[in-house]
């Protein structure tokens, strides 16, 4: 259920910490890459060496990872995580989230997150009853953040009553149901294209342009998260995924990417065609590397196949294409005569008079038309953002059309 998930997994300084080593492996066997994050207090209840080994990765707690000048990014792990668990969750944590102070990595972390945050407490039952404690919780559900209620047991005071923080295996259970109805795409199947392509005029030259595939990979990542199962067709790029819900495909030409993307797009419920494909090719292909002679080469072009036009020509009740369109000028005209020209449901607008946008970035600013010729503008973000608000839109697109339906 979790995945391909990414959990930051926050340990607070409170004796429920022994309880994390088993709640850290109930997350990695369940398919999730879990970053651990302490605070100091918590090094007295369970040791990092503990957490780093069950999780398989470093257990940060500092903002400084030594003498070396560099430091663990508290914004970074925000905007990396998929949601944020903090357990045990401790009266002087839960105090610092509610009004912002801010003086570890984990409070650090939980501020700067973007993803869903859940609190398991864990205190003694007087604490967990004082009006400032309750007050406090109160403050942090009304920020959105969820709160995994504690149980009734024997404390470690020796009192019994309500405080022993939840159990890993109820901890999972919450997040696995939590992120299962998230994931409105669940049992549906995606095409994404990403990249450029190459068009050889030799062994050593070819025809190509400056795509790097980050949009293309961002999007196919958000699709998955998402639920879907992606098939990604992607020239040559230095991207790469790990993520468990996406199959990838390797090509160098338009015609390979042709023949990938006609091959599956039967089977697609969303195709997104983020890729920079070449519109010409050499006539013809030098079987060796051309020598340098005249002053003049003269290469004589041929359209490559517009596999965008193709698809829209395919598509059937029931499928959403998503394109994109490059421009530099008359960029809101020419995007409507692309949208309609190749049966497109949604056209994402992006221009390279934008600062930031365009080829090679790691942000990007999109403008986003649908078939209705309804227009949404966004502002400059991260790439990772602009894909989540594409297929957002997407969702919300397919859902007021009635056109994509869950699998399940």
């Amino acid at each position: 259920m979790l995945r391909g998930k990414r959990i930051i997994l926050g340990v607070c300084g409170g004796i429920a910490a022994y309880k994390i080593a088993l709640l850290t492996r109930l997350l990695v066997k369940d398919g999730a890459t879990v970053q651990v994050v302490m605070t100091l207090a918590a090094h007295d209840f369970i040791t990092p060496l503990t957490l780093s080994t069950l999780s398989r990765n470093p257990v940060l707690t500092s903002f400084s990872k030594g003498e070396t000048g560099e430091w663990n990014s508290h914004v970074q792990l925000g905007l990396w995580a998929d949601v944020m668990v903090i357990a045990p969750a401790t009266a002087n944590t839960i105090a610092k989230m509610a009004h912002g102070l801010c003086d570890n990595l984990l409070v650090a972390t939980y501020l700067s997150a973007r993803c869903p945050v859940f609190l398991a407490p864990a205190m003694d039952l007087d604490m967990l009853q004082h009006a400032s404690v309750k007050d406090n919780l109160e403050k942090l559900l009304s920020f959105g953040n969820h709160i995994i209620d504690p149980g009734v047991g024997e404390l470690a005071s020796g009192l019994s009553g309500h405080g022993r923080m939840a159990e890993p295996e109820e901890i999972l259970i919450k997040l696995q149901n939590f992120l299962s109805s998230a994931q409105p795409l669940r049992g549906m199947k995606a095409l994404v294209t990403a990249g450029p392509t190459h068009e050889a005029i030799d062994p050593v030259r070819f025809i190509g342009n400056h795509s790097s595939g980050k949009m293309g990979f961002a999007l196919a990542e958000a699709l998955a998260d998402r639920g879907a199962d992606v098939a990604l067709v992607c020239g040559p790029t230095q991207q790469h995924t790990n993520h468990p819900g996406i199959s990838v495909t390797h090509v160098t030409s338009a015609a390979q990417m042709y023949e990938a993307c006609t091959a599956r797009f039967a089977e697609a419920d969303i195709t997104v065609l983020a890729a920079a494909v070449a519109d010409y090719r050499p006539v013809v292909q030098a079987p060796e590397k051309i020598k340098k002679k005249d002053e003049n080469l003269m290469l004589e072009l041929t359209k490559t196949h517009d596999i965008a036009a193709e698809l829209g020509k395919q598509k059937r009740a029931g499928q959403l294409i998503v394109g994109f369109a490059l421009e530099t000028n008359d960029e809101h005209a020419n995007a409507l005569k692309k949208l309609s020209a190749k049966n497109f449901d949604m056209i994402v607008l992006n221009s390279l008079q934008d600062k930031g946008a365009g080829f090679g970035h790691d942000t990007n600013k999109v403008t986003i038309i649908d078939r209705n010729e309804q227009v949404t503008t966004f502002e400059l973000k991260d790439k990772r953002e602009v894909a989540s608000d594409i297929i957002n839109a997407l969702i919300g697109f397919s859902r007021a059309g009635s056109r994509v339906t869950s699998g399940n």
